[in-house]
């Protein structure tokens, strides 16, 4: 049975992405999924788009805020795909991943999560920003993994931990783990400091 680290106040992830989970698993605490239907994920059209994933993150944890018992925390995170200034969300069919794709390809895009930590009592909030480059991927390569994969619930179209990722991408500066949608070394250091503040 795997040990598991002790920590004061119940953890919440507001998440349904198994990567999300298993990366949250990853720091060896206990937490439970829980996750409110039809939270909106709406922003200013005026915001900046690297503010935009923790304006998110933030809007979903005040959606749990009344639900919170004094020892709960929430965790909620949001992450996007920016190129040129257009962020790229989750792909609608084919057609839009393949467009995602061919916006990446042989270019450095950003990806940045953004995290809430709330609890009845206070909230921490930031944002971690990776740049990803890609290869030119060929007309192949973006159908192959379109049509293996079917990356539709993934911002920009792709998973880095992917086939595509695997032979896509060359070069990393940043968090592997935020491109996969949680920055765990960040949220631990923040988990260290919260219940103290």
């Amino acid at each position: 049975m795997k040990q598991t680290r002790p920590y004061p106040m119940k953890i919440i992830l507001a998440s349904h992405s198994p990567r999300r989970q298993e990366l949250l698993a990853g720091l060896d605490l206990d937490f439970e999924v829980k996750v409110l239907p039809d939270i909106a994920e709406d922003y200013p059209d005026d915001m900046p788009t690297e503010k935009i994933a923790e304006y998110i993150a933030v809007e979903k944890a005040d959606s749990y805020l009344p639900l919170l018992q004094t020892d709960e925390l929430v965790i909620t995170a949001d992450t996007v795909v920016i190129v040129d200034g257009e962020v790229l969300g989750k792909p609608t069919d084919e057609t839009d991943a393949k467009r995602m794709l061919q916006m990446i390809s042989g270019r450095t895009h950003q990806v940045v999560t953004g995290v809430c930590l709330t609890a009845k009592d206070r909230q921490r909030h930031f944002s971690v920003l990776t740049d990803v480059t890609f290869k030119q991927l060929t007309d192949d390569e973006i159908d192959y993994y379109i049509c293996t994969y079917h990356p539709f619930d993934k911002a920009g179209a792709y998973g880095i931990q992917e086939w595509i990722g695997h032979v896509g991408v060359s070069s990393i500066h940043g968090s592997y783990f935020n491109v996969m949608g949680l920055p765990v070394q960040r949220i631990w250091n923040e988990l260290q400091t919260f219940c103290c503040q």
